[in-house]
């Protein structure tokens, strides 16, 4: 696992970009594994820069989400499907029909799971996964409980996770009860992983997901597990890693 420091958000999210654009420059088919929430935005943002300098060309590449809520149309500006809509894919040159978001409206949910997890299968797998880090130690909507969920699966989100989602909703009575996600296992087939984290609220997580046991009580800590991991945090949410491992927390 490498462990790159950044100085503010600012900073992580150019840090985090330079390993996608890398990816996509020098495989320019690749398939990314993306996410929505509020880490990401600079990322996109930085990405879209680049892209309009013609620095970087997503026209052969594929992505699939992580995750979309249960019950909303994509066209609802707080579906993922609208997120990385406007967030990302109009402002590039990616094919739209090779975007990938589960969807949260399917009658048939399990098939809904099971059709995705053949769409990534039938892609080649992830090349690179990007991730963000949930205060619960959620990725994707992966919530802790007692067991490691493996396949594309729907998940009653935990008040905690319904809570923090509030805040892009009107009021804490929208925000949708239940998601459909990428299972874990799905996750750790990426080629590559990259774990994003800003912020001192995730701080205590973060320390838990590096060097604390592998258990699904704090899902992310299975990318201890995995053979290529990338961790960008900034240096607010790298604060209890340095308090607790000084040696290991320093910067790369």
């Amino acid at each position: 696992m490498k462990i790159v420091e950044a100085t503010d958000y600012k900073d992580m999210s150019r840090k985090a970009a330079n390993v996608i654009s890398a990816q996509v420059i020098l495989f320019p088919r690749s398939v990314l594994g993306l996410a929505t929430g509020s880490t990401p935005l600079g990322i996109y943002r930085q990405l879209i820069d680049w892209y309009r300098k013609g620095d970087v060309d997503f026209s052969g590449v594929s992505s699939v989400n992580l995750d979309e809520y249960c019950k909303l149309s994509p066209e609802n500006p707080q579906s993922y499907h609208y997120y990385m809509k406007e967030n990302f894919f109009r402002h590039i040159n990616i094919n739209p029909k090779k975007t990938f978001v589960p969807n949260g409206l399917a009658e048939d949910i399990d098939a809904e799971c099971r059709r995705y997890d053949k769409l990534i299968g039938d892609l080649g797998g992830i090349d690179l996964q990007l991730l963000g880090l949930g205060n619960t130690g959620h990725i994707g909507f992966n919530e802790p409980d007692e067991s490691f969920d493996k396949t594309t699966h729907q998940v009653a989100l935990k008040q905690k996770t319904i809570s923090d989602n509030s805040r892009f909703f009107k009021s804490i009575d929208e925000v949708p009860k239940f998601a459909v996600t990428m299972g874990i296992k799905a996750i750790m087939q990426a080629k590559k992983i990259l774990l994003v984290v800003s912020g001192d609220k995730k701080s205590e997580i973060l320390e838990k997901t590096l060097y604390g046991p592998v258990t699904p009580a704090v899902p992310a800590s299975i990318l201890q597990l995995h053979p290529n991991v990338t961790v960008v945090a900034d240096r607010s949410a790298m604060k209890a890693v340095h308090e607790k491992h000084p040696a290991k927390g320093a910067a790369l």
